[in-house]
């Protein structure tokens, strides 16, 4: 396999790039998806958020009710660390299993992770792409961003600011880069940028998997 990483901003429209990157034969392991099947109801991160917060984050279905999460740990940034404790081990554990499956193939595979920048510049908790050949990032001005929040999930432009301010910067994100598609225009433009991004991938060599240890990896 080649293992990529996948990241983009919030509103860059990363998920629309890594489902063209499936349609051209791609397999992903998508962190997002990731959380939100661990923080189903009866899964240990679902009892372990209900356990520190309470009812107030259960919605009348009996699911998490995310909104009501994100009024928590957006406004704090203690109970933001607190959720990312419960949750990045094991999105990191789940996501090494499903690119384990994948390890044997000839497949590009791609590791969709929105805070790898956070993780690798940051010091942040999440999974930061550890084992990857390439980084790919998807990139657009904060303004289209912002504008794409409004229109498209319904952010208020104040929210959408503000959850946008919280991630790492643009010039941050293409500081990892070593593809960068831009997606500050038409769909058909994007696809042409996906095509020239494919294209290069297939150049790339197989993927080491799993990683060598780092220093930092070995026992004491």
């Amino acid at each position: 396999m080649r293992l990529i990483g996948l990241t983009g901003g919030i509103g860059s429209g990363k998920s629309s790039v890594s489902a063209e990157l499936v349609r051209r034969g791609a397999v992903l392991v998508d962190a997002d998806a990731i959380v939100k099947e661990l923080q189903a109801p009866g899964q240990p991160v679902f009892d372990a958020m209900v356990e520190r917060w309470g009812d107030r984050v259960v919605a009348e279905h009996g699911g998490l009710d995310r909104a009501a999460v994100a009024k928590i740990v957006f406004s704090d940034e203690a109970e933001l660390r607190a959720l990312e404790k419960l949750i990045h081990p094991e999105v990191r554990k789940e996501s090494d299993r499903r690119v384990s499956a994948a390890a044997e193939t000839d497949r590009v595979v791609i590791l969709d992770l929105p805070l790898l920048a956070e993780a690798r510049l940051h010091g942040g908790t999440g999974p930061d792409g550890r084992g990857t050949s390439a980084i790919v990032v998807v990139d657009c001005p904060v303004d289209t961003a912002v504008s794409r929040l409004i229109e498209f999930r319904n952010f208020s432009e104040e929210d959408a600011r503000a959850r946008v301010a919280k991630q790492a910067t643009r010039e941050e994100r293409r500081s990892i880069a070593d593809f960068v598609i831009d997606n500050s225009g038409s769909e058909a433009g994007l696809v042409a940028e996906v095509d020239r991004c494919w294209t290069w991938l297939e150049t790339l060599e197989q993927t080491v998997w799993p990683p060598p240890r780092s220093a930092s990896d070995q026992p004491a």
